[in-house]
């Protein structure tokens, strides 16, 4: 009987992703305090690559102990730019100010996934993006907040490549799949190698 796979994450795209690529599993969000940890992590001066790492186990390892026998699957994904570390808008105005910063300049997606069985990590990848943004004008950033807000408030930078948020975008240079929040084709080599899925 083939292990359960469970994805730690009530994201709809990484779902979506592993329904596409035909990986059978469930979703149960893991409930957890990310801005604690992300806090106390900043605090340490902890680099961004190593901050997504921590809440992608974070969140596999919450379930990991409820579920042992499954493979849980954690995920985060934070932005780095010019010294800071992004976050999903609070609300209209801080969607423009970030993107407002950001046109015009490079900024890095960093992508973490984490795999937890019996409460303990076996399988980890982090992966890096750099993202250049296009030097938009000041009423295509206002109108493209007021006609994406419902959606890009969900989204750490205020943007969705799979939405009109790619037409922000002059160069990507990276895995799209690690844009979208999930390393998926690492991910699929993993479970074939462990004899999960056939490949």
């Amino acid at each position: 009987m083939a292990v359960r796979i469970i994805l730690a994450s009530q994201s709809p795209i990484r779902r979506d992703l592993l329904t596409r690529a035909g990986i059978p599993h469930e979703v149960q969000p893991a409930r957890v305090d990310e801005d604690a940890l992300k806090s106390a992590l900043l605090a340490e001066e902890a680099p961004p690559r190593d901050i997504a790492d921590a809440l992608a186990e974070l969140k596999a390892q919450k379930i990991s102990e409820r579920i042992p026998d499954a493979l849980v699957i954690g995920c985060d994904q934070v932005l780095a730019f010019d010294g800071d570390l992004l976050s999903k808008p609070a609300n209209p105005e801080e969607a423009r100010t970030q993107l407002g910063r950001m046109r015009g300049t490079v900024h890095r997606l960093i992508s973490a996934a984490v795999i937890c069985e019996g409460g303990r990590p076996i399988w980890r990848h982090v992966g890096v993006v750099q993202m250049q943004m296009r030097d938009v004008s000041n009423d295509y950033l206002d109108d493209y907040i007021a006609r994406n807000w419902d959606s890009i408030r969900h989204s750490v930078g205020a943007y969705k490549l799979e939405e009109e948020g790619v037409r922000l975008f002059q160069r990507i240079t990276g895995d799209h799949f690690h844009v979208l929040g999930l390393p998926l084709l690492e991910l699929i080599s993993f479970l074939a190698i462990r004899g999960e899925i056939k490949a």
